[in-house]
């Protein structure tokens, strides 16, 4: 049990080892002042490890080694600050709009002691592009639709890198209906990896799309 009442589930100690110290640190924060700050929902105190803490840890299993990741949209530090307390090889920023979660997210991390940059802006922010493309991985959770993410994942991604972003069930659905618009983004065909097997339930559902190329023009400028 940590310190603010919050049960440490046992297999929490799998998927986070001699990190699960800080995992359990983090959770405090979540639970506290994570939900006085409204960056968690005061409903979701008695499930911060399965349902927002473990389920992006898991997307661990689906990133290259020594990857250079960032984190879009990462509201309360998800999936990102989990992803490197389970994986400190991995090389992360988070980017947030919002100063106060900012804020919030940088007093967590130094207080964590972890090396992790918060970047304040907008994925599509010129400023934000030219600091952080080149990625091997970009993230997201409960950023928006499929579409939408593309547009703002892939211009971060290197050829050959890839989106990794958490959907829920009608992933498949949402994958069938954002498919032209995520190839005229540069992206690749979707698959779904289904993460968390022992850990959480339901298991996580991650779709990767790859960034194949560059975002096709626009029909009628190609003409002029």
């Amino acid at each position: 049990m940590s310190a603010d009442g919050v049960a440490t589930p046992d297999v929490a100690a799998a998927v986070f080892g001699e990190r699960l110290p800080l995992a359990v640190r983090y959770v405090e924060h979540l639970a506290t002042s994570g939900i006085e700050r409204g960056l968690i929902g005061p409903r979701e105190r008695d499930r911060l490890w399965d349902r927002h803490v473990l389920n992006c840890a898991v997307l661990a299993e689906v990133v290259p080694p020594d990857a250079k990741v960032v984190d879009v949209g990462s509201g309360a530090g998800l999936p990102g600050i989990p992803l490197a307390l389970a994986r400190p090889d991995l090389r992360i920023v988070l980017v947030e709009p919002l100063a106060r979660r900012v804020d919030w997210l940088d007093e967590v991390i130094t207080d964590l002691g972890l090396d992790i940059p918060v970047e304040r802006g907008r994925a599509e922010e010129p400023s934000v592009l030219r600091r952080w493309e080149g990625a091997d991985v970009v993230t997201a959770r409960a950023v928006g639709p499929l579409a939408r993410l593309a547009g703002l994942c892939l211009p971060l991604l290197r050829t050959g890198g890839a989106m990794l972003v958490l959907k829920g069930a009608s992933a498949p659905e949402e994958i069938a209906r954002d498919v032209d618009a995520v190839r005229v983004l540069g992206g690749g065909d979707a698959r779904i990896h289904q993460c968390g097997a022992g850990v959480v339930d339901p298991l996580t559902t991650v779709v990767e799309i790859p960034r194949i190329g560059a975002p096709r023009r626009n029909r009628r400028k190609q003409r002029r």
